[in-house]
């Protein structure tokens, strides 16, 4: 694993997980969202991001969390290893909310300088709607990519992802177990 991407909802935990596997690894970490945005929540025009992601995916190597789907081709074709963040609804809605608190009037540590942790109503329904709405396009294209030979995990639950941590090795560590705990694209 030499360029990992994790996808999904809002609250699924990407970031926190990116960070850990990048800190065992030894690979550079790219949160996506701070690259995005702009002070003032101002967002990078289409053209310009598009530019930004290829070069950031060029890169030898790296762990990349974010959505963003107007780039996931460019990010699928570069990546070695994709995991997937398909947590409830509720549960991501419940780590948001407690993210809007606990950086209740500051910018967190994932996101852009300048952009003050908020909420608003467009976010909170596309995490409760993405299971059904964005999340079986996103499958459909990890099961050509899985098909195609590439290592895609699907983590749906904490137990999936500490499953998954499990095998990595510690910081400075080698691997403790196989990495053959592939989930296969569909629940169960």
């Amino acid at each position: 694993m030499r360029r990992v991407l994790l996808i999904g909802p809002g609250g699924a935990g990407k970031s926190t997980l990116a960070a850990t596997i990048a800190s065992r690894l030894g690979l550079p970490l790219i949160h996506l969202d701070a690259m995005y945005w702009k002070p003032g929540w101002q967002e990078t025009p289409k053209d310009e991001w598009r530019d930004k992601v290829a070069a950031l995916v060029a890169q030898e190597a790296w762990v990349m969390d974010g959505n963003f789907g107007g780039t996931l081709d460019l990010r699928l074709a570069a990546c070695d290893t994709v995991l997937f963040l398909d947590m409830p609804p509720l549960l991501c809605m419940w780590r948001v909310l407690r993210r809007r608190w606990r950086f209740h009037r500051e910018v967190r540590p994932d996101m852009a300088a300048g952009c003050i942790e908020r909420l608003d109503a467009d976010f909170l329904l596309w995490i409760l709607a993405y299971r059904w709405r964005s999340a079986p396009r996103v499958r459909a294209k990890l099961d050509a990519e899985a098909r195609a030979g590439k290592q895609v995990f699907v983590l749906d639950s904490q137990a999936a992802v500490d499953r998954f941590l499990d095998a990595l090795p510690e910081p400075g560590g080698s691997v403790k177990q196989s990495l053959d705990l592939r989930l296969r694209t569909g629940r169960g």
